[in-house]
This record gives structure tokens, sequence and C-alpha cells, in this order.
């Protein structure tokens, strides 16, 4: 049962940041596309860990990621008027790197398959 509830306020979260931070922060500095991945909020409710996906030039990622961790006291405050919560949770924002981890295997079994074809 709490861990379906978990998973709900997870959810819930994940929904409302996504929308903050597509709509509603207007910094002309975050010219990346930044997309929501994951949200895990610990048992408590103390603590919302978000993780992100920036698209964008290597400049781009590191100002993105530095405007979102920036804003933390603002996405806290849009999850506590969307999100009904008795405690809103210290919002913590991650990049997440799954995307390009997937993609250095991608290239690496790519390899492996090219030096497999020379061979014979």
């Amino acid at each position: 049962m709490a861990n379906y509830r978990g998973g709900r306020i997870n959810e819930e979260i994940k929904k409302d940041v996504s929308n903050t931070i597509q709509n509603k922060i207007k910094d002309p500095r975050l010219t990346a596309m930044v997309s929501v991945t994951d949200v895990e909020v610990t048992r408590d409710l103390s603590y919302a860990k978000v993780f992100v996906s920036i698209f964008g030039t290597e400049d781009q990622k590191t100002d993105a990621l530095k405007i979102l961790k920036s804003s933390t006291g603002f996405i806290r405050k849009e999850i506590g008027k969307n999100v009904k919560l008795r405690h809103v949770p210290e919002v913590i924002i991650e990049l997440d790197t799954t995307l390009d981890k997937a993609n250095h295997l991608e290239s690496l079994f790519r390899k492996i398959k090219e030096n497999g074809s020379n061979d014979n």
C-alpha cells in the first residue's frame, strides 16, 4: 500500500516539475531542451530527487543544470501549490546520464560488430 502511494507521489511530482520547467521557468539562458526522466521521493517525503536529461551542447547542459539547481526553491513552491501534500519535499536536481551511457554502450557494440566482421 505504501509503495503504491510512493509511486503515485513520484508521478505527480514528476508531472508538476516537468510542467514547471517547460512553462514557468522564464530564464533566457535556458536554451537547451530539458526533460524530467524520473523522480525519487524519500519515504518520509523530506526530499525529492529529480532526474533530468538535458539535450544540447556541453555549455548549454552546464548552464541549464546551474539554472535548474538555482530554481529549486521556485520548483518546490510550485509543487506545494499543485500537489496536495502535508510536507513539500526539498528538491534535489540530478543529471540523468542513462541516455549517455546507453549511447556509449551502443557505440562499443557497433565497434565490436565491425571488428568481428573484419576478422572473418
